[in-house]
């Protein structure tokens, strides 16, 4: 692996340790389960696609785990990330409330998907794995992980959900540039991919027959591992580095959020702001709301079943416990490529469930309508993704303003938008729309899952 040593004065805000919420969540989340035999998943049925650390961290309940000083090393480049005061925003919404934002874009990749993109090359880099696959919806995983898998001698083959493949070419060339094989998904070098286009040659595709195409390929050859950039608990735990460090940065302004957001399509970036706050909510009776923010085209958590669904099209992964629109639900090919993801990874669902935090969803339209503005007054152009956390910021605001009180938002800015700018032009020419999904058209995948978990 390449060794990086750079010097870096803020260093002392960045931790030592991720944060294992499953130490302390009330109710834990119910065990993944073997589609065959229903029972819960071992680390033997994994071990084919994942480093066994990687395997260990994902059932752990050690509240804290150690940073490998490779890993942190790394880090080093573009950690502890800037918390900026968006004292602008603030002034243009004329609110009482004071917003905070966390920006990841600053990474190489532009976004927080290195945060874990790192550690899992490491960890399989230290198993000598020395080929991985994996799937990517916009291109900020795919382009995290063919950064961090160049830095440890691993080939990468990405998937790319077709839709963003086109949208998106800067992406894909940019996974170019670090050595990665790009591939349109579906496609035709797998069964899986074969199978969705035989049955709809225009798929636009998802990130769950993507990631059926990655695991396909992995399954195929046990020198190559598989790589997934949200959803997983372990994947969850590496970003919450994130919050550690804003909750240090917080402390030197004397201010605590009341309110945490996150946009949210498996999880990550949103796991990554917000779990640490959780943890003193459980620990320290703080009570600080925290706020997972989708599209209103890819409603899961306001509006899908809990149920036990496969993370991907094929059914080749296990059954996780989720709130789901169903794993054959297509979303619509809205820009936020990022968020359209049938399901939720466990531990959020769980939190969900017992109502630790809460869910909202945005239409497409008023978060490019957020972001512009945020652009306009704070200078950096947001992600798609990014754009859902800052229609809900700025909801929580005008809402501040309304009821005449201070109050204090934190959200992530988990990326920013230099390569979406076709997304924005389109905005701005009054070409992009709104997408509604009925009742009726979420019942239909839902409906087709097994009712394994009772109401």
């Amino acid at each position: 692996m390449h060794k990086i040593n750079r010097i870096n004065l803020e260093g002392h805000e960045m931790p030592t340790h991720w944060y294992n919420i499953l130490a302390d969540m009330p109710n834990k989340p119910l065990p993944p389960l073997h589609p065959l035999t229903l029972q819960p998943v071992g680390p033997e049925d994994l071990a084919p696609l994942f480093p066994m650390e990687l395997i260990k961290q994902e059932v752990s309940s050690e509240r804290w785990i150690e940073i490998p000083e490779e890993v942190y090393d790394i880090y080093r480049i573009w950690r502890p990330t800037p918390l900026y005061r968006a004292y602008n925003l603030e002034k243009q919404l004329d609110t009482p409330a004071k917003i905070y934002y966390k920006y990841e874009g600053v990474s190489p990749a532009g976004s927080h998907k290195p945060n874990t993109a790192v550690a899992q090359a490491y960890y399989n880099w230290k198993e000598g794995i020395k080929r991985i696959t994996t799937e990517t919806g916009a291109g900020q995983w795919g382009s995290a992980l063919s950064f961090a898998t160049q830095l440890f001698g691993i080939q990468l083959q990405v998937f790319m959900v077709k839709i963003s493949y086109m949208q998106k070419p800067y992406r894909k060339f940019m996974m170019n540039t670090w050595g990665a094989d790009v591939i349109p998904s579906p496609s035709e070098l797998t069964e899986s991919g074969r199978k969705i286009l035989e049955a709809d040659p225009n798929s636009p595709g998802s990130l769950g027959i993507a990631i059926s195409e990655a695991v396909e390929m992995a399954m195929k050859d046990p020198n190559t591992h598989y790589s997934l950039g949200s959803v997983l608990n372990h994947v969850l735990l590496h970003q919450t580095i994130i919050g550690l460090e804003a909750l240090k940065q917080l402390e030197k302004t004397g201010d605590y959020p009341d309110v945490v957001i996150g946009c949210f399509g498996g999880g990550s970036n949103f796991g990554g702001i917000a779990f640490p706050f959780l943890h003193l909510n459980f620990m320290e009776n703080k009570h600080t709301r925290i706020v997972a923010v989708e599209p209103a085209s890819c409603p899961k958590l306001t509006r899908g079943a809990f149920q036990y669904d496969f993370g991907d099209v094929a059914g080749f992964t296990p059954l996780i416990p989720m709130y789901t629109l169903g794993h054959e639900f297509t979303p619509a090919a809205i820009h936020a490529g990022g968020l359209r993801y049938h399901g939720a990874g466990a531990i959020v669902s769980q939190l969900l469930k017992d109502k630790l935090i809460e869910a909202k969803a945005v239409g497409q339209l008023e978060t490019f309508e957020a972001g512009s503005l945020f652009a306009r007054v704070e200078g950096i152009i947001p992600a798609p993704e990014s754009n859902h956390a800052i229609a809900v910021a700025i909801q929580e605001a005008k809402k501040a303003k309304e009821e005449g009180r201070s109050k204090t938002i934190l959200f992530n800015l988990s990326g920013h938008g230099f390569f979406d700018l076709g997304a924005y032009d389109q905005y701005f020419s009054g070409k992009l729309e709104d997408y509604s999904i009925s009742d009726q058209e979420i019942a239909k995948t839902v409906g087709k899952l097994k009712k394994i978990i009772q109401d």
